[in-house]
């Protein structure tokens, strides 16, 4: 059975999201996400392109600014949302995993 799309995110996706708080064009994503993440986290610019356009589809995001072939974007409340969302579905997994960890511990 396919994944239903934009159940959860990607890491990918989520930081994607994450830097487009605030205005940027693709670039700035491709280095605001590594140094966000401490080097743990790269996005290719294929991945990152194919992506914005996807979000643009699905109203999460929307175009700013073009200026010839750049381009900026901004997160709309409905990509906000959506990013709460998978922040709260992360932090209880987090929470989940703490609290069997320390009952483990506690054994």
């Amino acid at each position: 059975m396919p994944r239903e799309k934009f159940k959860t995110l990607t890491e990918q996706m989520f930081y994607i999201l994450l830097c487009l708080k605030t205005e940027c064009y693709g670039m700035d994503i491709l280095d605001k996400v590594p140094l966000m993440t401490e080097g743990r986290v790269h996005i290719g610019s294929g991945t990152l392109y194919n992506l914005l356009e996807q979000f643009l589809g699905e109203g999460f995001i929307r175009e700013t600014k073009v200026e010839g072939r750049r381009r900026s974007y901004i997160i709309t409340k409905a990509g906000a949302d959506f990013l709460e969302k998978e922040y709260l579905r992360i932090s209880s997994q987090a929470r989940d995993y703490e609290n069997m960890m320390r009952k483990d511990r506690e054994e």
